[in-house]
């Protein structure tokens, strides 16, 4: 996820943690355990994409690749994130310190807060096609959710409207509120939100601000609407995402019987659980096939060509069905990926990140970040490592396309 989400969702985890535990003795000692558990929920829920300074460790594009979402997006490297965390605030906090050396509400509140927010961070990444591998070293397997848009409005509303209504000064809570209602209102008119999903934004808003007012100064109405809203969400892209995906597998497998739907990565329209963008890898016989294309699992109601048009490419579309259409394919030899993955170790690396992979001539990239290699960070170019060593330190995780390369996935 981006990490305005992050950062929005773990404040208000970390005030929800604050307003349900015993109040301090006095109020300069609640102030700070507030203040410290929204720190403490806000940093842990952003700390693992400071694995983003590990990427020089391989050479580009490998580096942001294999090293962002990778050890630091795991279970088992985010005890020490967690104590290395800890360990900064003690540190650096003088009055947290104080404070945690004689409140046992404090102490609990800071580790309820600290793991929340790693657990928040991972399970939010999860949700997109991008994916993470959260089992390593047990399961080196990428997990993949495909059913929340990397950059979600749902969240910035449901949880920033009651944050900013928190705001002491009058001018901070405007300021954020119309953050919050002009940039939706901007991606609107921009055309990557549908205008109804700009509407059931402004809604919930309103309802967010209406249940954050009838808390008042201690009450966690807001926050507990806002957590069940963003519950909610989630549930429905589940659902419509698995929808999707057996739609579009369908409809691919009926234009041509002889083919198999290995994947279908899907990518969600903001704020819109019937509009899906989806690239697809199919394999048949000696040859695999990647498409990318746009899908609605209710074209009663909103067909494939009435998505938002930022996302729906519409002049490009060729419809299977009203409910999907494909924008762009590519077919190549499987006999040609599979040797480049023995042949070549750079590619072989970059293949334990690529999903949807698209051969070029002098390239590959992947599909999922767009089809023009020059504007797709996944681009790995094969002259850049003509005639040099393999790389060393390469994460072991498994190639997404084990199935297609013919590779035990273990």
């Amino acid at each position: 996820m981006d990490n305005l989400s992050h950062s929005v969702t773990g404040l208000a985890v970390g005030e929800l943690i604050s307003r349900s535990l015993p109040p301090e003795a006095d109020d300069d000692s609640q102030r700070t355990r507030r203040r410290l558990l929204l720190v403490s929920c806000w940093a842990a829920s952003n700390f693992p994409d400071l694995d983003l300074v590990l990427t020089p460790l391989l050479p580009a594009p490998l580096g942001y690749l294999l090293h962002h979402r990778g050890h630091t997006h795991t279970l088992l490297y985010a005890l020490p994130q967690a104590m290395l965390l800890a360990a900064l605030l003690w540190l650096l906090w003088p009055n947290a310190r104080t404070l945690l050396a004689r409140s046992a509400p404090a102490r609990r509140g800071l580790l309820l807060a600290i793991g929340a927010g790693f657990l928040l961070h991972l399970s939010m990444d999860w949700l997109n096609s991008y994916g993470i591998h959260p089992f390593y070293p047990l399961d080196p397997r990428w997990f993949y959710g495909d059913m929340v848009f990397i950059i979600e409005p749902v969240f910035w509303i449901a949880f920033g409207v009651p944050l900013a209504l928190m705001a002491t000064r009058r001018i901070s809570r405007l300021v954020l509120l119309g953050m919050l209602i002009g940039v939706p209102a901007i991606f609107t008119f921009s055309g990557h939100l549908h205008p109804v999903s700009t509407a059931v934004l402004v809604l919930l808003a309103a309802a967010a601000g209406v249940l954050q007012r009838r808390a008042g100064a201690a009450g966690r109405q807001g926050l507990l609407a806002a957590l069940a809203t963003a519950l909610v969400f989630i549930g429905v892209q589940a659902w419509s995402s698995g929808a999707g995906k057996r739609a579009i597998t369908a409809q691919l497998e009926r234009r041509d019987p002889g083919t198999r739907v290995a994947d279908v990565a899907m990518s969600a329209f903001p704020s819109n659980p019937l509009c899906w963008a989806f690239v697809a890898v199919e394999h048949q016989g000696a040859v695999f096939r990647v498409a990318r294309g746009v899908a609605s699992i209710a074209p009663g109601l909103m067909d494939a060509r009435s998505c938002p048009a930022a996302f729906a490419e519409r002049a490009a579309q060729r419809a299977l069905s009203p409910a999907v259409a494909v924008v762009w394919e590519h077919e190549r030899p499987l006999a040609e990926l599979r040797g480049l993955q023995r042949q070549d170790c750079s590619v072989d690396a970059w293949l334990r990140f690529a999903r949807a992979p698209v051969l070029n001539a002098g390239n590959a990239t992947d599909a999922r970040y767009g089809v023009d290699p020059d504007s797709n960070f996944s681009t790995i170019r094969h002259a850049d490592f003509a005639g040099q060593p393999c790389p060393s330190g390469i994460p072991k995780w498994t190639h997404p396309r084990s199935d297609l390369l013919g590779i035990n996935p273990g």
